[in-house]
């Protein structure tokens, strides 16, 4: 399978677009059907996002008011609608080499109540500074990449360093192709060279953060539970000093001539939170202040997923509950009391 989904991104004019939607599309839905082991992970962390939601929702209404449990169908529902969001997200990287700047700019939009101010502060023509942006597997974060050289800055970010070989190059090239600067997982001083880029201006360094690929992390409070997430943005922003935007992306239907242009019912926003105010926490002795500051962008990106869950794309174990403790570092005590508490 990677073997065809590398030559179909290194040849995308050879089938249409469209094929190669249906054909992810109809894949997405038989894994779906078969519940296969992805499937069933996606739809435990979603019980968390939703039944977090709901809690929400029902202390809103009524402080006292208990949340009614998330029914089966409705998990089936929105974890149909995020295998084929998923499975779309693929598509649309593997033919993004067949379509030029005016039709993918018409499928990706800013929005967002940290937009303008991440604008102003990374302007060219202003201060000249750059800035860190924390964000999750959501959406198409391949067209917020394209994106946002033309409307806030040019991008250098981090891809992992996937085990396949032809599969990697695929996909660094099509994030080259689209104008980012890449840096792989464990590629040498990767923080230090992060920090250099952001010394320059004009630069945005976004990182998908919601999931830690190596042996260490941060753990924070999520969705009534706890996760672990890459400690990459918080400490970026406390060595930089420099402001910790959030973004998180998601899906919407297009219409008119915005659809025309874009060859596609559905195009994305990314939308655009922030900044975490790293001063608050220059008072805390650094590791804490790290700490801190992960969990303020998280609460802040946790909210836009419970407002988008079929757009977030986590197929891997996240949560406390499917994590196995004994293979990662520096766990706190507490949470290993309470996994051992809880069987």
């Amino acid at each position: 399978m990677t073997n065809v989904m590398a030559w179909v991104a290194n040849h995308p004019r050879v089938l249409p677009e469209r094929v190669v939607r249906g054909a992810f599309l109809a894949a997405a839905d038989i894994a779906w059907l078969l519940r296969v082991g992805s499937v069933r992970q996606l739809e435990r962390n979603l019980r968390h996002v939703l039944t977090w939601s709901a809690r929400d929702a029902a202390a809103t209404v009524d402080g006292n008011a208990p949340a009614a449990p998330v029914g089966r169908r409705t998990l089936r529902r929105i974890s149909r609608q995020g295998m084929r969001s998923y499975f779309t997200y693929f598509s649309e990287a593997l033919t993004v080499g067949a379509s030029d700047r005016e039709r993918l700019l018409a499928r990706i939009r800013g929005a967002g109540d940290g937009l303008d101010s991440l604008i102003a502060f990374t302007s060219p023509d202003g201060a000249n500074s750059s800035a860190p942006i924390a964000m999750g597997h959501q959406g198409n974060w391949d067209y917020d990449g394209f994106w946002a050289q033309f409307d806030v800055a040019p991008v250098t970010t981090v891809a992992e360093r996937l085990a396949d070989q032809e599969m990697l190059d695929a996909f660094v090239s099509i994030r080259e192709r689209l104008g980012m600067r890449i840096l792989l997982t464990g590629t040498p001083h990767l923080t230090e060279r992060l920090e250099e880029a952001l010394g320059k201006p004009h630069v945005l360094v976004p990182l998908l953060a919601d999931r830690d690929l190596s042996r260490h992390g941060e753990f924070v409070e999520a969705f009534g539970s706890t996760i672990r997430v890459a400690r990459g943005p918080a400490t970026l922003a406390y060595d930089t000093g420099l402001p910790l935007y959030v973004a998180n992306t998601y899906r919407e239907r297009l219409s008119g001539a915005r659809r025309r242009a874009a060859s596609t019912p559905y195009g994305y926003v990314c939308e655009v939170s922030g900044p975490v105010d790293i001063d608050m926490y220059r008072g805390l002795e650094r590791e804490k202040a790290i700490h801190a500051i992960s969990q303020a962008w998280v609460d802040v990106w946790a909210r836009g997923i419970a407002a988008h869950p079929e757009d977030w794309h986590m197929l891997q174990p996240i949560f406390l509950e499917d994590l196995d403790l004994s293979r990662l570092r520096d766990v706190p005590e507490s949470l290993l009391a309470k996994a051992r508490a809880d069987g």
